[in-house]
């Protein structure tokens, strides 16, 4: 792989609200999807395991992050994102990701 590539998909999901220390919401990629991220991951992650991306729910394009969690990842939904797309918990999205990968 030489210069930089994009890895994009498409996916649904129901929004979620983490309710822990700092809550949050979230839009969970499903697994066959998070199987593709991990694939990649290397060559995208700036550590922690936290992957950028450029995700767009309903025309909103936002730069983010996405979590490791349970086999697969989140994809963060700040403020001004759940209300530029008007978004709640339970809410289901159809949301597209782009991954910017750096050559090997």
């Amino acid at each position: 792989m030489g210069g930089e590539q994009t890895v994009r998909f498409r996916f649904e999901a129901e929004v979620i609200h983490w309710r822990g220390p700092s809550p949050y919401f979230f839009a969970p990629i499903p697994e066959q999807h998070g199987d593709e991220i991990k694939k990649v991951a290397k060559f995208a992650t700036y550590g922690w395991g936290v992957i950028p991306v450029e995700a767009t729910i309903d025309g909103f394009m936002f730069a983010t992050s996405l979590f490791p969690k349970g086999g697969s990842y989140l994809l963060p939904l700040k403020d001004d994102v759940r209300r530029q797309c008007n978004l709640t918990a339970g809410d289901s999205i159809s949301a597209s990701i782009a991954i910017h990968l750096r050559g090997r």
